[in-house]
């Protein structure tokens, strides 16, 4: 078995812009990025405190227009050295795929979600 950590937590935001003032000025976290996902639509930015390995809070816009009040967790990410070896391993389980494919984004970084059993979703994360 590979290394594995949790890689990231992600977050649903309406404003963006307003969340990354607050996890920076209010929380003290670091902006380590920002990018357009490949569907043009949503925006993403990631935070942490700066450290290698660490877990980040990746913010994400325009996924759904549907929020609760009360926010959402979209997702949290497991790191994995080899997404390849991971989506074989994974499809020999009874694991329910959320995607069809492996999804690489503009800088490099490579996932796929599937359900937990909760229906929560859990992403496994490349960088």
């Amino acid at each position: 078995m590979t290394k594995r950590r949790v890689d990231h937590v992600g977050v649903a935001v309406r404003d963006l812009e307003a969340s990354v003032r607050f996890y920076t000025e209010i929380v003290g976290l670091t902006l380590k990025g920002r990018l357009t996902h490949t569907n043009g639509v949503i925006e993403l930015a990631f935070l942490g405190f700066g450290n290698d390995d660490e877990t980040e809070i990746e913010l994400i816009q325009n996924y759904s227009n549907k929020l609760p009040a009360e926010g959402t967790v979209h997702h949290f990410a497991i790191h994995v050295e080899d997404l390849d070896q991971e989506w074989t391993r994974l499809k020999a389980t009874e694991a329910e795929f959320i995607d069809n494919e492996i999804t690489t984004l503009p800088n490099g970084y490579r996932y796929f979600f599937i359900y937990g059993p909760e229906r929560e979703w859990i992403e496994f994360f490349q960088r």
